[in-house]
């Protein structure tokens, strides 16, 4: 086993009921954008092409009576706020970059919508 998939595997060690929700999310990143690195920190699992372009972790976005018992937050990085319900929070760390948070419950979140989205961040990430 690789160390990436090892670190992977502790770092839902306390999640692993989402587990097969992020493998799901995983392979549809990788077949949308295969050229992304990953990097497994502590507190996220982060997403590179130049630049940081996404993030999954276990952020309280909303508050916990809010939050379903077995989710993960997608975190995007876009150019502009999204104005959607689907979006938990966003922040506008410095001028033109949005912090976007989405909290991901079940599969059928994991849809085109949100792949579009993902391709902006991507997109916005490279042009850095």
């Amino acid at each position: 086993m690789d160390t990436i998939m090892q670190d992977t595997l502790l770092f839902f060690d306390q999640h692993q009921t989402v587990y097969p929700l992020y493998e799901h999310f995983q392979k549809e990143l990788f077949t949308r954008f295969p050229e992304s690195r990953i990097k497994v920190q502590e507190a996220q699992i982060s997403y590179y092409n130049r630049h940081l372009y996404a993030c999954v972790s276990f952020l309280k976005v909303k508050k916990k009576v809010d939050l379903s018992k077995d989710y993960f937050v997608l975190t995007l990085g876009l150019p502009a706020p999204l104005e959607s319900d689907r979006v938990a929070a966003k922040t506008e760390p410095y001028p033109g970059r949005w912090t976007t948070h989405f909290v991901i419950t079940k599969p059928s979140d994991l849809d085109k919508e949100l792949f579009d989205w993902m391709e902006q961040a991507y997109r916005f990430a490279q042009s850095k």
